[in-house]
């Protein structure tokens, strides 16, 4: 399709284009999705943005249905990074209080793992608890104490998930419970579902100096695991935003980190480093991923307070620092999400401009029918993280977000040997299989809180639902590390 947009160009790193969404695709960007078998095929040229996105008071929703830019035969790697930007604006836009849509609850809910409504006490925006991480080890996550005189703090998490979803969820699990719907289906979440999981710390672990580059918001927090709670300040600092558009059951797994929480691990020189201090991370250089790897006793990294991302926005690289041959092209993947970031922090003017996209993951659909989509997410099952060449998976083939998966960033034991068969992903843990049993398959499965509300209207206790849970997981990295 030819773009008859009307371009405004500015220089940089990436050239910023700002053009309508829905009409934003090329010949040229054809061809780079015909060839992402290749890690040296070119980036796309220009980065696409909506004018419409901005003031950022005034972002719409993104267009996911029919008619949108999902509803076509063959898609580009620009759109789902478009998807995901536009959510993440739309959904921390203000409403008509001045806060996040995400945190207006009647528009987005906020709910517990297992899909249970979630009652906002008064003069809070949010209620904390849940300090796990993703992972079967359960680790948790603690800000470095460095970024603010000695004063450190527990990262905690919120999920929430808009209506639609919820009540789909709940007529799911009652006809699977009930029989009406076998437990092996190819039924899927309605286009426009969303579930999102936030992360937060404390704002005394923030110096006041830098406090104002976050956003913060009055929380119902409990340290101790929901016997006492009080209102305390807790900043944001970082989100998974998922999201299902025309022809993506399998969703889009958008992440989002602040700009100040840890450094990009450098291949080339096979180190990781800052020269100040981070949230997440002590000044210094760190070789190696013993800062991603959990110590069960110090409930700490192997070398604590020096966690870092392992692959910037999610694109696997060599040792040598090339792009990783994988089912994703990784330069263009890679410039697109660079160029993208900087179109839209360019044109922000608020706490929002302090945050980046680390890049998404999703599956190539292209030319398959809904029944087919769905058929493909349980025939992959396990293996829908499979980032080889010919494999399905799209975008950030090692998309993870240092707030959430600190320590399961990859299924390697050593740098070393990090390569194609050993990357990790939101697909690592979210695919077809049921907790319960994995002969049991389904796209409704990919959400761990659909099911962790089947199982308990199933009538486990949370004792044996945990248990049901680590098993599966453990399952999954069996499978991932032989």
């Amino acid at each position: 399709m030819k773009n008859n947009s009307i371009l405004l160009l500015f220089g940089g790193f990436a050239t910023i284009c700002l053009a309508v969404l829905t009409n934003c695709t090329s010949d040229s960007e054809a061809v780079v999705e015909e060839t992402l078998e290749s890690a040296t095929t070119p980036a796309d040229s220009l980065c696409f943005v909506s004018p419409s996105w901005f003031p950022h008071s005034q972002t719409p929703a993104p267009a996911e249905g029919v008619g949108s830019p999902f509803d076509v035969s063959s898609t580009t790697n620009q759109i789902f990074h478009q998807w995901s930007w536009n959510k993440f604006l739309w959904l921390t836009k203000p409403d008509q209080g001045g806060n996040p849509l995400f945190l207006n609850q009647t528009k987005v809910k906020q709910v517990t793992a297992s899909m249970a409504s979630v009652t906002i006490p008064t003069g809070t925006l949010v209620v904390l608890q849940d300090t796990a991480q993703a992972g079967s080890k359960s680790a948790i996550l603690k800000t470095n104490p460095d970024y603010n005189a000695g004063t450190n703090a527990m990262v905690y998490y919120s999920i929430h998930m808009n209506p639609e979803m919820i009540t789909s969820g709940m007529n799911f699990a009652s006809q699977i419970k009930s029989g009406q719907l076998p437990a092996t289906n190819l039924t899927t979440f309605p286009v426009s579902s969303f579930e999102m999981k936030v992360a937060w710390v404390p704002v005394s672990a923030i110096p006041a100096s830098k406090k104002s580059s976050y956003y913060t918001a009055i929380a119902s927090l409990s340290t101790n695991g929901g016997k006492t709670f009080a209102n305390t300040e807790m900043a944001l600092i970082g989100m998974h935003v998922v999201g299902v558009v025309q022809n993506h059951p399998e969703f889009i797994w958008a992440t989002f980190e602040h700009d100040d929480l840890a450094p990009n691990y450098d291949w080339k020189a096979n180190a990781a480093s800052s020269d100040t201090d981070k949230l997440l991370y002590k000044k210094g250089r760190v070789t190696g991923i013993d800062g991603i790897v959990y110590n069960t006793a110090t409930k700490l990294g192997t070398t604590p307070y020096q966690v870092f991302d392992l692959f910037q926005y999610g694109v696997p690289r060599n040792p040598d620092g090339t792009f990783m041959t994988t089912s994703q092209g990784g330069q263009a993947n890679f410039d697109n999400v660079a160029g993208i970031n900087q179109c839209v922090k360019s044109q922000l003017d608020d706490v929002w401009k302090n945050y980046f996209y680390n890049g998404s993951i999703w599956l190539n659909t292209d030319g398959k029918t809904p029944q087919q989509q769905a058929q493909l997410i349980d025939s992959l099952g396990y293996s829908i993280a499979n980032a080889t060449p010919g494999s399905f998976a799209r975008g950030s083939l090692n998309c993870a977000n240092v707030t959430m998966e600190t320590f399961t960033q990859t299924f390697g034991s050593t740098i070393s040997s990090i390569n194609v068969n050993s990357l990790a992903s939101c697909f690592s843990c979210h695919s077809a299989p049921s907790f319960s049993n994995s002969s049991n398959l389904s796209p409704l499965y990919l959400s761990h809180t659909f099911q962790d509300y089947l199982i308990e209207q199933q009538g486990n206790t949370t004792q044996k639902m945990e248990s049901i849970k680590l098993n599966a997981e453990k399952q999954v990295v069996k499978r991932l590390l032989k």
